[in-house]
């Protein structure tokens, strides 16, 4: 069977065929300045981009974990506002957890005169400790502020 619709249909006028003297278009060939594409050789293509989940960050060796630096400042401002939150945060979770506790028991003691002391210093403590532990953090960790 053939591909050609003229042929299978009788009834549709037969495709127009070009006579002797025309000739068919033909593309201009190239100017001297100008190339036609040519895809490059195989050794200059372009290397397949990677995965998103193998990309490394910017400035980070392979195979290293990149360790992000702690803000004194940010872990003293938490402390501010709840004592002993700046310590968590800073990973020095048993400090932490017993300024929040002491903060908390004072808050319980204000009842008694003596509640207003444990408070202070609770509050005080924490933020001391808060940008200190950050501090000691960046120090471990190869990082100098």
């Amino acid at each position: 069977m053939t591909n050609d619709p003229s042929m299978s249909d009788p009834t549709m006028p037969a495709a127009p065929q070009p006579d002797a003297g025309q000739q068919q278009y033909a593309p201009p060939a190239p100017d001297a300045g100008q190339q036609q594409y040519a895809p490059p050789p195989q050794d200059q293509q372009w290397a397949q981009p990677q995965p998103y989940s193998q990309m490394q960050p910017y400035g980070q060796v392979p195979g290293q974990m990149a360790v992000a630096p702690k803000n004194p400042a940010i872990s003293l401002l938490i402390s501010f506002f709840v004592p002993g939150l700046g310590s968590l945060i800073n990973g020095n979770t048993q400090t932490g957890v017993i300024i929040l506790a002491l903060w908390v028991v004072g808050i319980v003691l204000t009842f008694f005169i003596i509640g207003f002391f444990v408070v202070l210093g609770a509050w005080i403590w924490g933020m001391i400790d808060a940008y200190q532990s950050a501090q000691r953090w960046n120090a471990q960790h190869g990082i100098i502020s």
